[in-house]
This record gives C-alpha cells, structure tokens and sequence, in this order.
C-alpha cells in the first residue's frame, strides 16, 4: 500500500470509530433515560439497546484498535 492510501485509512478508521462510539453511546442514553423508540408502528424494547451497545462499542473498539496496531502508519 501507498502513503496516500494509508492515510485514507486512516481517516476512515477514525471516522468509522467515532461514529460508532457516538451510536454505542446515544444507546446508553437512551437506556439511562427509557427513550421511547417506535419504528413503522412497533415498539422497539430497551434490550434492543443492550444489543446494540454491543455492536456498536465493538465495531468502535476494532476500528481504534487498529488505528493504534504497530505498522499502521508506514
């Protein structure tokens, strides 16, 4: 891979984890606050939530994660 490629990585990267760590979080809130949530008539239950913590913090955490792994910025 070129630098220039690299580096669009990289900002991918950083890019893909905030957005996943602000989604893990706004699931967080809604948790702590019971945010109601209906989509096209159905009532979506807090587990949903929990569930998406889950995804969201680790697809969050796997992006970071590599954006730190030695070598990535050759």
């Amino acid at each position: 891979m070129n630098r220039r490629d690299l580096m669009g990585m990289r900002g991918y990267l950083q890019i893909s984890g905030i957005i996943f760590g602000v989604i893990g979080f706004l699931h967080v809130v809604r948790l702590l606050l019971a945010w109601p949530v209906q989509i096209a008539g159905w009532i979506v239950p807090l587990w949903v939530s929990w569930v998406a913590i889950l995804a969201a913090g680790t697809l969050a955490f796997w992006a970071f994660r590599l954006l730190t792994r030695p070598g990535s910025s050759r």
